[in-house]
């Protein structure tokens, strides 16, 4: 055992998430003797993830799932990798400077942008995603830019042809777009078409892109590709990239990924 009992779930979780990407399958037994926990709190971790659908629940353990084929809903996306959202938010943040007119895509680590840009002056907010804009009300100065569509209930935001045809008509400086799952071959994907409009009118829109991942997405993929990760100015994950992710996402052409160091005392 290793000593990690005093580790809370979502951290437990994430070394589950990490291991499953390098060894793709774990038993009960592996993963108790990597966390050093009971084999009852292995089984209450993998049956946790396996709901949120970020791993396979099987028979003596768990295997990794590389191809997405649906999204977890907003609320259980909302309570994982915390830390990590934060982290990669507020290094996303600093690309913003006052009166910049920036879309914000739907999603929890887009949206823990939010005190990060506090003291920008001048913003102006677009937005295809109903928390964030609410998040926005309180802004000192901030104009904000509620884009419609179809509403996606799950994900509590705007998809579809409609949203594509309103961002087409703004002039952005900086799109910061979210994604659900990525690696190196396939770039940015997701499992659901009516997506893929809105994020791509976004970006060319944008005077240029920032794509928001956290490590625990690294090495999923989806049906429907959205953009390459060459197509951004920059790529902003946290630090639980193992080395071999790190070296495959190094030899990417053009590919700008940069580091957001998670602060694990927070």
């Amino acid at each position: 055992m290793t000593g990690t009992t005093s580790l809370i779930p979502e951290q437990r979780r994430q070394r589950i998430l990490r291991l499953l990407r390098k060894e793709q399958v774990l038993s009960y037994r592996q993963i108790t003797e990597h966390l050093g926990v009971s084999q009852m709190t292995a089984r209450r971790d993998v049956s946790a993830l396996a709901e949120q659908g970020r791993l396979l629940a099987t028979q003596g353990g768990a295997a990794a799932i590389t191809k997405m084929v649906s999204e977890p809903r907003r609320a259980d996306k909302a309570a994982v990798n915390r830390l990590q959202k934060s982290a990669i938010a507020e290094l996303a943040a600093s690309f913003v400077t006052d009166a910049m007119t920036i879309y914000l895509d739907a999603g929890t680590t887009v949206q823990a942008m939010r005190p990060h840009l506090e003291s920008r002056r001048d913003l102006t907010i677009v937005s295809n995603d109903l928390g964030t804009i609410q998040a926005f009300l309180d802004h000192p100065s901030a104009e904000l830019i509620c884009v419609g569509g179809r509403v996606d209930r799950d994900n509590e935001s705007m998809v579809g042809r409609l949203a594509a045809l309103t961002l087409a008509e703004l002039s952005l400086d900086l799109a910061i777009l979210s994604t659900s799952s990525w690696d190196a071959h396939h770039g940015a994907t997701t499992p659901m078409d009516a997506k893929v409009e809105a994020k791509r009118a976004a970006h060319a829109s944008a005077t240029s892109s920032i794509l928001l991942a956290d490590s625990a997405k690294f090495g999923t993929y989806a049906k429907y590709r959205v953009l390459g990760l060459d197509d951004f100015v920059a790529v902003i994950t946290d630090d639980g990239l193992s080395d071999t992710d790190s070296a495959e996402l190094g030899s990417i052409d053009g590919a700008n990924v940069q580091i957001a160091v998670v602060d694990a005392m927070s």
